[in-house]
């Protein structure tokens, strides 16, 4: 703590994007920020400190000689590591900075152990075991979930995610090898439709909260809900989808050659790194596929929500937002 405090160099908020958020490319780089891995490798400490400098300059208050670059830098870990509605520390395995060593260690072995039931079985379970623990972490925190939804949606999804891929494994026995290869990114696919909206069901049931522009509360909607979920939906397929649909036809071509098969050990190791460097690039850019701040026209909410805005604030409200969660 500093005896001696300063006030913040005029206009600078600590809140304002670094970049546009309206555009692909300005959420790109604001993604590529906070899923950077090496945050996963600072110590807790450093993280509380980043905290606290963060909540000190929102108060208007910066510690003496602080330069912007370090105020940018606390920001980064606090985005990184603190979740956006409650500013609770988020456990690491769930942090979307862990998605890159956590993901193609699993993703790795999912392509590489495809061929029996067994192992299938295996790679799938730690794999929806792994997304329970992202997507409870990254939920929309304003809407609290029990312990019973939360192991209702984890056995749901890993169902979904062994059927699709035991009874697709079976499927492909016959069928050209790399169709095989193809069909844990569809068991995957198959168990974010059931795993993220089974996680975050509280969220359409009773709705989440929007806000004007202004970040003035206007009500819940169940709408906006569905629509975050989609949202989340989609970008969590998309970051899986070229690392598990463009590797195996690289691994396909390269087990052809003949040091390939003298090396089978290292198939595995390698598989994990290639996925690495998927997923370093994909992780921010399905983040950035839609922006985090989520927009509703006035026209698509609930009746009973949109009326009650209207009496209060006439046509001043055209549209509603909310945090769609990642």
């Amino acid at each position: 703590t500093h005896t001696k405090m300063a006030t913040v160099a005029l206009g600078f908020n600590i809140d304002t994007p670094r970049w546009d958020q309206s555009t692909f490319v300005g959420r790109l780089k604001h993604f590529l920020n906070i899923t950077d891995p090496r945050t996963v490798l600072v110590p807790e400490e450093e993280l509380d400190r980043a905290k606290a400098l963060v909540e000190g300059c929102r108060a208007g208050l910066v510690p003496p000689g602080s330069s912007q670059e370090q105020l940018l830098y606390a920001k980064k870990l606090y985005d990184s590591a603190f979740h956006p509605d409650s500013g609770e520390k988020m456990n690491l395995i769930g942090r979307m900075s862990f998605q890159v060593p956590g993901g193609m260690a699993i993703t790795g072995c999912m392509l590489q152990f495809y061929r029996t039931v067994p192992a299938v079985v295996f790679w799938q379970w730690v794999n929806q075991s792994f997304n329970a623990i992202v997507n409870y972490t990254n939920r929309n925190a304003a809407s609290p979930i029990s312990l019973r939804q939360i192991g209702v949606a984890y056995v749901t999804a890993t169902g979904a995610a062994l059927a699709t891929a035991v009874g697709l494994n079976l499927y492909t026995k016959r069928a050209p090898p790399l169709l095989a290869r193809w069909v844990p990114f569809a068991a995957v696919a198959a168990a974010n439709c059931v795993n993220i909206p089974m996680m975050r069901q509280q969220e359409i049931i009773n709705g989440i909260t929007v806000t004007d522009g202004d970040n003035n509360e206007l009500g819940c909607s169940r709408r906006a809900a569905v629509k975050g979920i989609a949202q989340v939906v989609l970008s969590r397929i998309t970051m899986a989808a070229p690392g598990m649909i463009i590797l195996p036809i690289i691994m396909e071509r390269l087990e052809k050659f003949t040091f390939m098969q003298r090396i089978r050990v290292l198939h595995g190791p390698l598989q994990v790194l290639l996925c690495g460097g998927f997923l370093l690039f994909m992780v921010p850019a399905a983040c950035a596929l839609f922006p985090q701040r989520c927009s509703l026209a006035l026209a698509d909410l609930e009746l009973e929500l949109r009326d009650s805005i209207v009496a209060k604030h006439g046509d001043k409200v055209p549209y509603v937002y909310f945090n769609k969660g990642l």
